[in-house]
This record gives C-alpha cells, structure tokens and sequence, in this order.
C-alpha cells in the first residue's frame, strides 16, 4: 500500500469510527438525555453540542452562519485532500490523513444537526486542560501536532552539491 493510499485509508477510518462513537453516544447510550456519564475521576462522558469550531471560535448561530461554516471547513478539508496528493513524506500524509478524517468527521455532524457532537471530558477537579472534545477533534490534533512537531523538530537537512567540500577541508 502506497503511503498516499495509506493517507486516504486512515482518513476513511477516522471518520467511520468518529461516526461510529457518536452514534453510539447518541443513540445507545442516550448521552444526550442522560447529561453525563462517570467512567474515571478525571474522565466523563459529558455530552455537549459545539455549534462553533476549535475552542468555541467562530460560533454557527444561525443557518447562514452554519452554511458558511460547512462550507469554509469543506474548503480546508479539500485543501488537505489535495496537500496529501502532492506530499512525499510518509509521516507528513500519515497526519494529514487523522486531520482529513477528523474534518470530514465534523463537517458531517455540522451538516446533519447545525452543531457538532461532542462528549470526551478530560478534568482534574474543576480543572479541565481541554474543552469537551471527540474522536475527529483528536485525530485533527494529533495530526496538526505531528506535522508541527515534524517541521520544527525534525526538519529534512538539504542534500549538500555533490563536488563541495567542507570550508574546513578546501585545499589552499
């Protein structure tokens, strides 16, 4: 399997499961009517209906608002399609896929309800290091946090012309 063809597998993937979860959120568990749901001390399922995007920005309150909305994330999740057509490194399409499958994942709730389903809960006490989160929110992190971390940190060195030696090896 081509790394490109690897990409679009794992997009695919995230999305079905993100789907998945929140089905099961909604329709089995009955998070929605129940509120919240205990499973750790520092972790609940705690449904909730986020109507903007990352961090509550750019908040959908009208239909107008979630047209445009659905429409400005088709646009970035297209614009990943096509990064991950033209990119070279492995890892790089591996991130791009979890950040593609997670938007598509979201644009799908955004489109279907006006809002996006969201029910992870990660706290310690009051003290909460992320908003409610979910499966697509995760993935879109996780590969945003892999490509940062792969462009600052382990940045391909330039092939040096073949024929130039060293400054400290240049015969005088």
């Amino acid at each position: 399997m081509t790394p490109r063809t690897q990409g679009y597998t794992l997009a695919a993937a995230i999305f079905v499961l993100d789907q998945l979860v929140k089905w099961v959120m909604i329709g089995p568990l009955a998070l929605r009517e129940v509120g919240q749901i205990v499973l750790l001390p520092i972790f609940n399922l705690t449904y909730t209906e986020n109507s903007g995007v990352s961090l509550g920005l750019l908040s959908a309150t009208s239909d107008t608002q979630r047209w445009l909305l659905v429409a400005l994330t088709a646009a970035i999740a297209t614009g990943v399609a096509v990064w991950m057509t033209r990119e070279k490194n492995r890892w790089d399409i591996i991130a791009l896929g979890l950040v593609l499958g997670g938007a598509l994942g979201n644009i799908v709730d955004r489109a279907r309800f006006g809002y996006v389903v969201d029910f992870l809960d990660l706290h310690f006490g009051e003290f909460r290091p992320f908003m409610i989160f979910n499966v697509a929110d995760a993935a879109i992190t996780l590969g945003v946090v892999l490509l940062l971390a792969r462009s600052l940190l382990l940045r391909d060195k330039p092939a040096k012309p073949a024929g130039d030696a060293p400054a400290s090896e240049t015969v005088h």
